[in-house]
């Protein structure tokens, strides 16, 4: 098991064709839903995640990717070779780039629209930020692409990383930033329903 994958699922679809540079070199691209939908509009080939995880989207899109042939992917450490054996036992693959952006809370503040998956999934590819490459910023997109372009091939022997370290720390540190303020938001949304007596359980 060791096709190198792209995992992509956003809300802001601003330059995710571009993961396609990739293909040629041996990625898969693996989605969901609208984001499926746009990249295959544009020529790009995907496998669809339910065939990754033989679960259909269900309730909603409340659950996708909640699935430890995704979480399994993302968060086996490379270095660790308990972590390989289990997957290898389990029929795990990798996930190597970890693509995500989170539902525009603000524009829409409601309990339905509090993203649990996205955050989930770049929680994880962080955490195990020497074996992952975790992506929440479409500014990001062409630097991390290029680099892998140049680096094709290439794995330093420290990290077992494409990315060089602090390109890595950078965007981990991103990831964390961003869904700090992102709970902080939702806290605070809450807090003056609460206040205001009224019930953030409902629309």
């Amino acid at each position: 098991m060791n096709k190198k994958r792209i995992l992509i699922s956003v809300t802001n679809k601003t330059g995710i064709e571009k993961f396609a540079k990739l293909i040629p070199l041996g990625y898969e691209i693996i989605s969901t839903g609208g984001t499926l939908d746009y990249l295959e509009k544009h020529g790009v080939p995907c496998i669809n995640i339910q065939d990754i995880t033989g679960f259909p989207e269900m309730m909603g899109g409340r659950l996708k990717t909640l699935n430890p042939y995704i979480f399994g992917g993302i968060l086996a450490d490379t270095s660790n070779e308990e972590h390989l054996k289990v997957i290898a036992e389990h029929g795990i693959n990798l996930i190597d780039i970890v693509v995500v952006n989170f539902y525009d809370f603000n524009a829409d503040k409601r309990m339905e629209k509090i993203d649990i998956g996205g955050p989930s999934l770049l929680r994880a590819a962080s955490k195990n930020g020497t074996s992952a490459i975790p992506l929440i910023d479409p500014d990001d997109y062409d630097e991390v692409i290029e680099t892998i372009i140049k680096r094709n091939d290439w794995r330093d022997k420290e990290i077992g990383t494409l990315l060089p370290y602090d390109m890595r720390q950078k965007l981990v540190m991103k990831v964390f930033s961003t869904t700090a303020k992102y709970d902080w938001e939702i806290s605070q949304w809450m807090e003056m329903r609460a206040l205001d007596g009224q019930n953030f359980f409902t629309d």
